[in-house]
């Protein structure tokens, strides 16, 4: 097994229309991750991102720097660097930047495996 060493402040960014930018810094075509999609991820004042419901997977989202504003089931929880949310297979969050500093992400996307199928 080797190890791969990626830059990621080095990682080409994306700016997406009123949802910051974003970059990638864990898949297959960086360093061969069969299972796992990782991003970066910046909003600033006025932006939002709303991860959205992803059949069968499993998602992280991380608050690596920055204050932010949750949107989970109808409810609002104001958030700070350290806070984390993890999104099942059904469920959907938004989160929007709050306070003076740029919100920094980390976006982390696994797939459910056939054995690891949660009962409903």
């Amino acid at each position: 097994m080797s190890t791969t060493l990626i830059k990621t402040n080095s990682q080409p960014r994306t700016r997406l229309d009123g949802q910051g930018e974003v970059a990638a810094i864990l898949n297959k075509a960086l360093c061969g991750a069969e299972n796992v999609v990782g991003e970066l991820r910046w909003l600033n004042a006025g932006e939002r991102f709303d991860a959205r419901q992803l059949a069968d997977t499993h998602q992280l989202i991380y608050l690596m720097e920055g204050e932010g504003t949750i949107s989970l089931n109808g409810e609002n929880y104001d958030v700070v660097k350290g806070a984390g949310i993890y999104l099942g297979p059904s469920e959907t969050a938004g989160i929007s930047q709050r306070g003076a500093a740029t919100l920094k992400l980390f976006h982390l996307t696994v797939p459910i495996r056939e054995d690891q199928q949660l009962d409903d």
